[in-house]
């Protein structure tokens, strides 16, 4: 974890005090359910809930026990012992140290994603409140880069909504698929703890119980888990790559807020870079490169082995707390995102109105020529003003201008015909139709 790119809540979720209170947790309900079950006495788990519950753990303490007995759990239990006294023997008892562990790991990885959507929510209101409010902006759609015909900004927006919103559900499926607790002793048999143990702490935990869990809970689950912060990250990059193109000198249609005082460049003060977006697509990376790792861990060795463990000290919370730090981030950009309408409106224009071709095209062919003879009088007038625009970095010959002229062209088609192909808002008279969809409202 770099704190450079970490918040306090989601640090807060993995940090040792937190973790020391949940194994304290599990166990202390563990110790409800066995003295329900008149395994220990109900004094007992009394006692433990209300020495452990009221103690600070001191991580110190733990790990200097820990430096000599080379084992986590052990060692906290020790420090547990000194806190609660001759009590604490009943802790424990029929449990193996993977019942703590990957409980915990659960855990804190669904109050991380309950963290994590809460992120999602407050960017999905940001792109919807900036896609309603740039409905109607009129923009050019790209395809290879290359003006292909015209959309609306807020279509585009509108699409990340759903992009994220697909996210959003992958998420709480994944939080579900994780959300599962193992207390079921060595090898998972329950030979030494009652099943009814387990029930009582996946309850009481948050969780549900794991069908199988072989000492550990199957990784399979923590695969998918990574996988899909990994395609989050992935939709965080396809819009902030759409964002830095944006920001482009040639093309500069939106750009990152660029406060008063920021400093673009240490040699050239002229610069505004889109250092935001560059940032999260660096940051989507990284958490895509959690997800191999996390699938490598799936083939563990029979009923357990630890290859899985050191791997998953890293990749719990690095992975978390990462994809929450880009997904504020990400939000910030898209609140804050200048818009440029009239410059949208102006890279349009560059090219001589030939982002109207295929209107004409399917003129053409509605008017009985063949489509094969209507792209050739459509592309030999098109190329006429592409290579206007190569000379002067703007067409300098008009598309509408060379249809006109063109004696095949008119010979299909009136000057009315061809002109009523050049309206903007042919393209644009179903963003009502899409915003209903993605939003359930047109305004």
């Amino acid at each position: 974890m770099i704190p450079r790119y970490a918040r306090p809540e989601m640090v807060a979720v993995w940090s040792p005090e937190t973790k020391f209170r949940i194994w304290f947790e599990i166990e202390a309900h563990a110790c409800d359910a066995l003295a329900e079950l008149g395994v220990i006495p109900k004094e007992a788990a009394k006692t433990i809930w209300e020495k452990g519950g009221a103690a600070t753990f001191d991580i110190d303490r733990i790990d200097a026990i820990e430096r000599e007995t080379k084992h986590d759990v052990i060692a906290f239990l020790t420090h547990l012992s000194e806190i609660v006294g001759p009590d604490a023997r009943f802790v424990h008892q029929g449990m193996t140290s993977s019942d703590v562990l990957d409980t915990c790991l659960n855990v804190q990885l669904t109050k991380a994603t309950d963290l994590l959507l809460a992120d999602l929510d407050a960017l999905l209101a940001a792109l919807e409140k900036r896609a309603f409010e740039h409905k109607d902006t009129v923009t050019i759609g790209r395809s290879h880069g290359i003006h292909a015909e015209p959309t609306t900004f807020g279509i585009k927006l509108a699409q990340a909504y759903v992009e994220f919103q697909r996210c959003r559900e992958r998420l709480v499926n994944a939080r579900e698929e994780i959300a599962t607790c193992a207390i079921s002793g060595a090898v998972g048999s329950f030979a030494n703890i009652d099943p009814r143990v387990e029930e009582h702490v996946a309850e009481a935990m948050g969780l549900k119980p794991e069908p199988v869990s072989t000492q550990v809970i199957p990784r399979d689950r923590h695969a998918m888990y990574f996988a899909t912060l990994g395609v989050i990250a992935s939709s965080v990059e396809r819009l902030a790559t759409e964002i830095r193109h944006l920001q482009r000198t040639e093309v500069l249609e939106a750009e990152e807020f660029f406060s008063k005082g920021q400093k673009g460049s240490s040699a050239m003060p002229h610069k505004r870079n889109p250092v935001l977006t560059e940032n999260l697509t660096g940051l989507a990376r990284m958490v895509r490169s959690y997800a191999m790792p996390a699938m490598e861990n799936v083939a563990l060795w029979h009923e357990r082995d630890i290859s899985h463990s050191s791997v998953e000290r890293y990749i719990g919370p690095d992975a978390t707390i990462t994809l929450d730090f880009a997904l504020a981030r990400l939000t910030g950009v898209v609140e804050k995102l200048l818009v440029y309408p009239e410059r949208m409106t102006g890279n349009m224009d560059r090219l001589g109105g030939l982002v109207h071709s295929q209107r004409i095209l399917l003129a053409l062919t509605q008017a009985g020529v063949s489509r094969e003879d209507a792209y050739r009088l459509v592309q030999r007038n098109a190329m006429k003003v592409w290579e206007s625009y190569h000379v002067a970095g703007s067409a300098t010959v008009d598309f509408l201008e060379e249809l006109l002229k063109d004696e095949e062209v008119r010979a299909a088609l009136s000057e009315e015909e061809i002109r009523a192909r050049f309206d903007l808002g042919y393209h644009t008279k179903h963003a009502d139709t899409i915003f209903t969809r993605v939003f359930g409202r047109a305004s």
